[in-house]
C-alpha cells in the first residue's frame, strides 16, 4: 500500500465520518424528541419519530458499508496512516461518533423504560376497569333485577 493510496483511504473515511455524524446528530435530535412524545404520551409523534429513524439508520449503514473498506485498510497500516497529516482529526471524528452512539442508546434505553412503564399503567388501568365494570354489572343485577330470573317468593298465593 502506497502513502498516496492510504492518504486516499483517510480522506475517503473522514469524509464518511462527517457524513455519518451529520446523521448520528440527526438521529439524537429525534432520539430527544422520542423522550418528550413519550412523556406526552404522544403516539402518533412517536411514530413519526421513528419512521425518520428508520430512514436514517438506513442511510447510516450506507454510509458504514462505503467506508468500511478504507476503515480495515487504515487499521491495517495504522503505523504508516498514523504519520499522515489529518490522521488524528480521524481518530477524533471516530471517537465522537462512538460517544454520540452512546448518548443515543441511553437515551433509546430510557425511553424504552418509559414506554414499558406506560404500558405496565395502561394494563393496571385497564384491569381496573374491567374489575369496576364487573363490580358495576354486579351491583346492577342486584338493584334492577330481570323479571325472568324466579323470585323467592311466589306473588300467586
Amino acid at each position: 500500500m502506497t502513502r498516496r493510496e492510504l492518504g486516499e483511504s483517510l480522506l475517503a473515511y473522514a469524509a464518511g465520518l462527517e457524513a455519518e455524524l451529520a446523521l448520528l446528530r440527526h438521529i439524537q435530535r429525534l432520539s430527544s424528541e422520542q423522550q418528550e412524545a413519550t412523556r406526552s404520551h404522544d403516539i402518533d409523534r412517536l411514530h413519526q419519530v421513528a419512521d425518520e429513524r428508520v430512514r436514517l439508520m438506513t442511510g447510516l449503514v450506507r454510509i458504514e458499508h462505503e467506508i468500511r473498506a478504507a476503515r480495515h485498510v487504515l487499521a491495517e497500516h495504522q503505523n504508516l496512516a498514523s504519520q499522515l497529516a489529518g490522521f488524528t482529526e480521524v481518530v477524533e471524528l471516530h471517537q465522537m461518533a462512538a460517544a454520540l452512539v452512546s448518548r443515543i442508546i441511553s437515551a433509546d434505553q430510557e425511553t424504552m423504560a418509559a414506554l414499558r412503564e406506560a404500558e405496565v399503567a395502561r394494563r393496571e388501568a385497564t384491569q381496573a376497569i374491567e374489575t369496576g365494570e364487573t363490580t358495576l354489572n354486579a351491583y346492577r343485577r342486584v338493584i334492577n333485577p330481570s323479571l325472568s330470573v324466579p323470585s323467592l317468593v311466589d306473588r300467586r298465593g
